[in-house]
Order: structure tokens, then C-alpha cells, then sequence
């Protein structure tokens, strides 16, 4: 056993909670000192994982973040580590009740009089990107898509530098040599070509999926309002679509939603149907041409100074781990409260994971209408996932549970970080666009590009995307910015990580640091002078949902 007690090594995230995260890894047998309290530790504890400050009979409630998160299989010892043997999920339920909540606005004084160079859009709204978007009406467009994106993106100077295709080539080239493979020296770092012929059009981008036909007519409709919404969105200057003809998405459908969520659409829209054309050859290099034209009109606009009001920030969170709910996620929730206080929008999406966080979140909500809205799409997901023998309590995958995230609420609680505190003043189904000033809830699964894509289709301009394991996750016309919980995470994956939030670990920097930190990022990645990591590298990850069971 350790002579001295070892200090600040651990955090408690509630005064309420009977457990506490380890900062750093702890041996068995070590004495920690904290806020006066001693414990004696029985097993080691690894960084990120979690320890008992109370002897726990079976039954008894494990409570983190305040909340409850779990409840003990059987007798737990003082100092014991946190397992999956020895806890289960478990969260309260959750009701409506009329509370008068009270939220207390960070000062933003510093940030009232800034902006950000955005692109005004004819509806109002502002992007952060100006790009052209290809949409197929079904799967069978997806081989054409591939096809045109190969000639645009080469030719226009969009794609990126393919390091593989060079270091196969050497490869290639030592082989037929008769070198040793093991001898070749070549460079990895990932290079763009920055020689683009329109200077205002940062990216074509292309919606390639597996739906449009085939699944149930529904399947089809909620794809249809999600390419709506894209072809909608602020990011977008132009849009091409790509149909076969005969599938169960017909363009009607697609443009009947475009205009019914905005009557006023007025982008280049050009619509390609190949049963109608001459032939494949003809449609491609037709579809080539016309877009070339659009990509002229539209390199004509230009960013201007706006208020930091009109940005839209969807905030997410994936390949999690224990500190996920000590570091990032909750300075991404300080520049949540900052940005809500700016009167810009933040959207809160992933339904699985606010389990346990509910009460919580409908006590916040301004309206009893947008708080029975969330009760009933949380209630019905999940008992949807419970008639196919799953449940929220299934959500966290083994790497989540391997860095320290046990139980679903403990993964939730910590999630749910990341809206910060501001009253809730909307609740959006899944496609529907965000409208309203402040923090939005938006109905999405909890798998990473599923969520991303939904949060895109609601209107986020940015993504802030939170990650302690590391995940290369992107969007094809939201750009994502990627927060890492840790310092280690930061280094190791630098090719992917635009920001570290490892020094609130640490003890360099508070939250509230961190999360101005984060905003000050979030101006300069709107205002196109920092490119992410994800758009740099082309990560464009589109998943439609199709509304089934997925956590």
C-alpha cells in the first residue's frame, strides 16, 4: 500500500454523486484524498473509470452527475471499481411538470459586437459554406454519381491528394525492381489541392445512399424530405439531381418538398432522368455541362460580415469515453450557452443517449407543447426498441464501456453535456428544420452519421463533434469540427482532431476557457478561415434513417 495519499487525481461531476472518475490511472491500494474525504482504493483504476465513495448493498442506487445511472448487482466495497458485473442501467422516469425554470446567460460581452463572413441566402438564413449538391433520387444513380465526381472534383480542384495511390505506386515500383518493400521511405501526410478554379465554391458534393426504391413507401417519403432539407440548406448553392425514373422516390415527390419547406426556393435547381435520356453517356456528360454552367452563377456570391446570431451549431458526440462528460462535452456546452446567449440556434440530437437525462431536459423546455412533444418521440423510441428485444440501455458500444462509459446513463448524462443549461425553446422530429432561436432537441439516432446527417437536415451550419476514442466522422455539406476529450486522443490522431480539450484534464483550463476557446474556432471555421480536419480530408458521411431501430 502507498505510504502517502495521492491528490487531485480524481473529480466528482455532482455533490450529489456516490461515485468519482479517476483523472489519471490509480493503483490498488492507493490512498485518495478528496475534499477531505479518504479512500482507500481495493482494485486499480484505470483513467476515465470510475470508483465507489460508499459501501453499496444489492439494489442500491449508483448516482452520477446527480442522476441516476445505475443500480448495484451485488455488494460493492468502498474503493471498488465500477464494472459491468456489478452495476446495470437504470434511470428515473419522467414526467411533464410545470417548473419555473431559471437559466442564468454567460456574459457574452466580449462577443456581442463580432461576426462572422457567411453566405446570405434569398430565405434569410446564412451559410458557412457555399457548396454545389448532387442528389440521387435512388440507389441506382449511385454508379453515375461516383462516375461525375471522379471528373469534377479532379478536374476543379476539389479532390483530395491521393497519398495511398502515390505510396502504391512506389510500392508498385520497388516490387517490379526487386527492392525490399520494408526499405521504402514515403511520406503519409495528407495534402489538398488548394488550385481551385471558383474561388467561392468550397466543395461539390455528392448524397450517394442505398434508398429511393425498394423498403416501404414511408422509407421513401422521409428520404424524400431529407434531400428536401439538404437541397435547403444554408451550405448549399446549387443543387443536380440524378433519377432513374421508375423508382418509388419519383422528382415530384422531391420537389413538391422542396418547395413545401421553403416556398420561395429559388437555387439553380437541374434535374437528369435517365430513362428519358438518349443514353447514359449523354446524360452524364449533360449533367457535367449544366452543372459546370451552375458552378459560374454561383461562384459569383460572396461572403459578408453577419451576427454571430444567424449561426446554427449542431453539437454531437461519438466514440466516447470517460472523460467525454469532464472535458469536451461540457465546454461544448459552455459554447452552447454562449451561442444561445447570442441568440444564434444549438441542436441537441440523439435521442439513446439522453436516456436518464430526460427530466432534466423537459424541465427546461418553454413550452408544455415542445415538452410533450419530447416525452412522446423519447417514449415511443424506445419502446420501439424494446419490441425488438433491444432498449436505450443497449446503446453504449464496447469501446465506449472499455474507456469507463458503463451504463447507458452514465453515457447520457454526460452527453446531454453538451446543450449546456439554456432554456429548451424547440423540440424537431427527425427532417424538420430548426426555426427558433436557442436550444433545439432534434430526434435522431445515436449513431454517428445517422446523427449527423439529421442535424445537417434540421440546419446546422456546423457540427461540433466530441470524441475521446477518436472517430473520422464528417458531413457532406455541414462542416465538422472535432473536439477532443483528451491530450493523448489530440496527438496520437492529429490528422482528424481541430481541438483538445485535454488541458481541462489537466487543470490548465477551466470549461468556461475551453469553451470561448471553442467558439472563437467556431467564427473562424464559419468565416471559411479555418478549414476542419473532416472537410479537409473529404469526409463526407451520408446515412439516411429510415426511421427504424437504430441506437
Amino acid at each position: 500500500m502507498s505510504a502517502n495519499p495521492v491528490r487531485n487525481l480524481v473529480i466528482k461531476m455532482h455533490q450529489k454523486d456516490n461515485v468519482l472518475v479517476a483523472l489519471t490511472d490509480l493503483a490498488k491500494g492507493d490512498s485518495i484524498t478528496y475534499q477531505d474525504e479518504h479512500f482507500l482504493l481495493v482494485d486499480t483504476i484505470k483513467a476515465k473509470h470510475k470508483f465507489f465513495t460508499v459501501n453499496l448493498a444489492v439494489g442500491d442506487e449508483v448516482i452520477m452527475y446527480g442522476v441516476l445511472v445505475g443500480k448495484a448487482q451485488h455488494a460493492i466495497v468502498k474503493g471498488g471499481l465500477m464494472t459491468t458485473e456489478n452495476i446495470k442501467h437504470a434511470a428515473d422516469p419522467y414526467i411533464y411538470r410545470s417548473v419555473d425554470f431559471k437559466w442564468k446567460a454567460p456574459d457574452v460581452s466580449k462577443y456581442i459586437n463580432k461576426t462572422f463572413n457567411g453566405y446570405k441566402r434569398a430565405d434569410g438564413r446564412v451559410g458557412t459554406a457555399n457548396y454545389w449538391l448532387f442528389v440521387p433520387t435512388v440507389f441506382c444513380e449511385n454508379r453515375n454519381m461516383d462516375v461525375i465526381r471522379e471528373a469534377l472534383q479532379n478536374e476543379l480542384g476539389y479532390a483530395v491528394t491521393d497519398k495511398y495511390i502515390q505510396y502504391t505506386h512506389q510500392l508498385l515500383n520497388a516490387y517490379q525492381q526487386g527492392e525490399n518493400l520494408d526499405s521504402i521511405q514515403v511520406q503519409l501526410n495528407a495534402t489538398n489541392n488548394t488550385d481551385r478554379v471558383f474561388k467561392n465554391v468550397d466543395g461539390i458534393k455528392f448524397l450517394n445512399h442505398q434508398g429511393g426504391c425498394g423498403g416501404t413507401r414511408q422509407d421513401a417519403a422521409t428520404l424524400s424530405a431529407l434531400l428536401a432539407a439538404y437541397a435547403n440548406h444554408p451550405n448549399v448553392g446549387g443543387v443536380t439531381v440524378l433519377s432513374l425514373g421508375c423508382q418509388n422516390l419519383q422528382t415530384q415527390d422531391f420537389l413538391n418538398d422542396v418547395k413545401k419547406q421553403n416556398p420561395h426556393f429559388n437555387k439553380p435547381l437541374l434535374i437528369f432522368e435517365q430513362q428519358q435520356s438518349l443514353s447514359e453517356e449523354q446524360m452524364v456528360a449533360e449533367a457535367i455541362k449544366k452543372t459546370f454552367e451552375g458552378l459560374v452563377e454561383i461562384n459569383k456570391f460572396q461572403r459578408t460580415p453577419q451576427p454571430l446570431s444567424e449561426m446554427c451549431v449542431g453539437v454531437k458526440c461519438g466514440g466516447s469515453d470517460g472523460f467525454s462528460g469532464v472535458s469536451a462535452n461540457p465546454a461544448v456546452g459552455y459554447t452552447s450557452d454562449l451561442l444561445v446567449a447570442l441568440g444564434a440556434k444549438v441542436l441537441l440530437a440523439e435521442f439513446p443517449e439522453l436516456c436518464g437525462a430526460e427530466q432534466n431536459l423537459v424541465d427546461r423546455c418553454t413550452s408544455e407543447a415542445s415538452a410533450k412533444k419530447f416525452i412522446r418521440l423519447m417514449s415511443t423510441y424506445d419502446a420501439e426498441a424494446h419490441s425488438v428485444g433491444s432498449g436505450f440501455h443497449m446503446n453504449p458500444s464496447p469501446g465506449n464501456i472499455k474507456d469507463g462509459l458503463i451504463t447507458d446513463a452514465i453515457k447520457s448524462a454526460g452527453a446531454a453535456k453538451k446543450g449546456g443549461t439554456s432554456p429548451v425553446t424547440d423540440v424537431l422530429d427527425y427532417t424538420e428544420p430548426a426555426t427558433k432561436a436557442g436550444l433545439n432537441l432534434v430526434c435522431t439516432p445515436g449513431n454517428d452519421v445517422e446523427a449527423t446527417t439529421g442535424k445537417a437536415a434540421a440546419g446546422a451550419t456546423l457540427i461540433l463533434f466530441t470524441t475521446g476514442l477518436g472517430t473520422p466522422t464528417g458531413n457532406p455539406v455541414c462542416p465538422v469540427i472535432k473536439v477532443a476529450t483528451n491530450s493523448i486522443l489530440a496527438k496520437k490522431m492529429k490528422d482528424i482532431i481541430d481541438i483538445d480539450c485535454g488541458p481541462i484534464i489537466s487543470g490548465e483550463k477551466t470549461i468556461e476557457q475551453m469553451g470561448e476557446d471553442i467558439l472563437d474556432y467556431c467564427i473562424k471555421a464559419a468565416s471559411g478561415e479555418i478549414i476542419p480536419k473532416a472537410v479537409q480530408l473529404n469526409q463526407d458521411d451520408f446515412i439516411p434513417w429510415k426511421r427504424g431501430v437504430s441506437l
